[in-house]
């Protein structure tokens, strides 16, 4: 029995990985920081304060992380605003979904960018929960941001069902105990590590049902 569904939001409902890597690569350079080709996998799934602790330390930026955060984020949400990069059928999946049970998402991104996404997504309403990793503990892959997702709707993480496109999203759900639905995304897809702890794989969105989230 399920009783809620958690959505990751960057590379599940929005085509974002490429618009963070653009502007944390174009940040670093700008900064004299030294860019490196695994810079995008490792920061997939931290916390702003993770991250920008990472762009820091080892992409070797001297400005503050509190500062390096501000400057990405900021270039983020402007892009939003030109273009919310939606992926073909979020917004439908989170109607069919939102039929039949509550509604969390568990993100990477900052507060801010989580409530400017839903709300030029139109789905803001359709979600009853939603956290971002910079209000737990830790970030993907440890499960503290499922878990507060869980928490807020009401549900025992067991009955619930998560949503992840990602490596470490699939391990932090797994972690927080939830059973999980991979759709995994093209342009950095989970390993066969990761994948191989989904419960489900979908090619896309479209597969997303009720059916999907709860066999009969």
């Amino acid at each position: 029995m399920t009783d809620g569904v958690v959505f990751d939001l960057d590379g599940l409902l929005l085509d974002s990985e490429q618009v963070w890597d653009a502007a944390r690569q174009e940040f670093v350079r700008k900064r004299g920081g030294r860019w490196h080709e695994r810079a995008q996998r490792d920061m997939m799934g931290m916390s702003s304060p993770e991250w920008s602790r990472y762009v820091h330390d080892q992409l070797e930026v001297a400005d503050p992380p509190e500062e390096i955060s501000a400057e990405v984020v900021h270039r983020v949400e402007v892009l939003y605003r030109e273009r919310l990069p939606v992926i073909p059928g979020a917004r439908e999946a989170v109607e069919r979904l939102a039929d039949r049970w509550p509604l969390g998402l568990a993100s990477s991104s900052n507060r801010e960018l989580i409530d400017l996404a839903l709300d030029l997504m139109g789905v803001a309403a359709l979600f009853q929960a939603t956290v971002s990793s910079e209000e737990v503990a830790r970030g993907k892959p440890a499960p503290d941001v499922y878990l507060e997702a869980a928490r807020r709707l009401g549900v025992d993480p067991r009955r619930a069902v998560a949503v992840e496109d990602s490596h470490n999203g699939i391990r932090a759900a797994k972690a927080a105990g939830m059973r999980v639905i991979a759709i995994p995304n093209e342009h950095f897809p989970p390993g066969e590590y990761a994948l191989a702890e989904a419960d489900v794989v979908l090619d896309s969105l479209a597969g997303l049902t009720a059916e999907a989230v709860e066999p009969r």
